[in-house]
């Protein structure tokens, strides 16, 4: 008798037909409640991966849930050209939640963390009328070819080059190097508060201070790229919080939406007013659905205390890990629930061990594992990861 498949097999059988080739999954995800997932046999995982740093207020959250359905029962599509009762009333909260004394007042939405990093290479160029920009070695601007030329990882930028912008990659952490290359010809340095994709290394306080001083005394703008330290990750809502600076942008994406799609350019007054009328615009940016479904985020974060409970569990995460004291770990470092540990060796074989054991995480680099779990993570989650991670490391 022919052997029957497993649900796994027949849906990746169908995927493997129609999807575009770029990867090959090897595991089915059909459901998840709180910081579990599951697949398609039912087995459940303890869910430290998140989206990457997406689904901040936990799987199926009901007021998420409920809020996207209701809204939309009413409207979806409302661009940014026309008032929006749900988007406005985003605006406000959002604008509750950033620091008053940053003045990020303006802000521009958009569906995802390369389209507004890509907004704003854009109105850097609109505001100093310049063309050339300085980003970070390990950084991570995204894959479009807006954003590319500021991605540091080598196999993702020379298959596209020439790229459309002049960037000069500097060593994150130097301030030596940043004096060097920002000059009178820079629109703007954009760096991220604590590299992701790179390998989760938080700046030096006074690196990201000089990088304010500098800037602004060569005519540049400081983009500060939030994507995936931002949104109350870190312990803090925006992780440049930490570092007592005031960037002219800040874009932030991922854990905003919980889920839904959405990326949000938020500006000084002055240089949003820098763009042309016209000179910038987007379909489905700033969206009713995507509104409301941020919207119910923040008031989920605002309710439950997230950003303290990030804080306070990220901090006793790394101290477990920490405490792990494994000849194969070099080092555990991060901030809130963002938090890399770097091995002496590839990571793979570790990441596929924790799936097994059912935990799922992923990579940072060749050698780190990233744990970006719901922000709703509790000290009880982080032991059942330690008892999976002793039988491992």
């Amino acid at each position: 008798m022919p052997e029957t498949k497993t649900k796994t097999q027949e849906i990746l059988e169908i995927d493997a037909l129609h999807n575009s080739g770029l990867w090959a999954p090897n595991i089915v995800f059909t459901h998840g409640k709180g910081v579990k997932i599951y697949d398609a046999e039912g087995k459940e995982y303890i869910d430290c991966l998140a989206g990457i740093a997406v689904a901040s207020v936990g799987h199926a959250n009901e007021h998420l849930a409920n809020a996207i359905a209701e809204q939309a029962k009413k409207l979806m599509i409302c661009s940014q050209a026309h008032g929006s009762d749900v988007r406005a009333a985003f605006y406000k909260k959002l604008n509750e939640f950033l620091p008053t004394e940053m003045g990020l007042n303006r802000i521009f939405m958009a569906n995802s963390g390369s389209e507004v990093n890509e907004a704003a290479l854009k109105w850097a160029r609109a505001s100093t009328n310049r063309n050339r920009f300085v980003s970070a070695k390990r950084g991570f601007s995204g894959r479009t070819l807006g954003t590319l030329a500021l991605t540091w990882e080598k196999k993702y930028r020379e298959p596209f080059e020439p790229l459309a912008y002049e960037n000069d990659f500097i060593k994150y952490n130097s301030i030596e190097e940043l004096d060097k290359y920002v000059t009178t010809d820079t629109a703007a340095v954009l760096l991220e508060p604590i590299q992701g994709e790179g390998g989760i290394y938080p700046a030096k306080k006074e690196f990201l201070q000089a990088a304010r001083e500098i800037t602004k005394e060569r005519g540049a703008l400081l983009i500060m790229d939030e994507i995936q330290s931002g949104v109350g990750r870190t312990g803090k809502f925006l992780a440049s919080e930490y570092y007592d600076i005031k960037a002219d942008m800040v874009t932030l994406a991922k854990g905003l939406g919980g889920g839904f799609p959405i990326g949000v350019l938020a500006m000084t007054e002055e240089t949003a007013l820098s763009m042309p009328k016209g000179g910038h615009g987007t379909t489905f940016g700033g969206n009713a659905l995507a509104s409301a479904a941020a919207l119910a985020v923040l008031e989920e974060i605002e309710s439950k205390n997230l950003i303290e409970n990030a804080k306070n569990v990220g901090d006793y995460f790394m101290q477990e890990l920490v405490k792990l004291n494994s000849p194969k770990i070099r080092e555990v470092r991060g901030k809130g629930l963002m938090i890399g540990v770097q091995f002496k060796a590839k990571v793979a074989p570790y990441i596929a061990a924790l799936k097994e054991s059912g935990v799922m995480t992923i990579n940072a680099g060749a050698t780190v594992i990233r744990f970006v779990p719901p922000l709703i993570f509790t000290r009880n989650d982080v032991d059942a990861v330690i008892d999976k991670l002793k039988g491992i490391v």
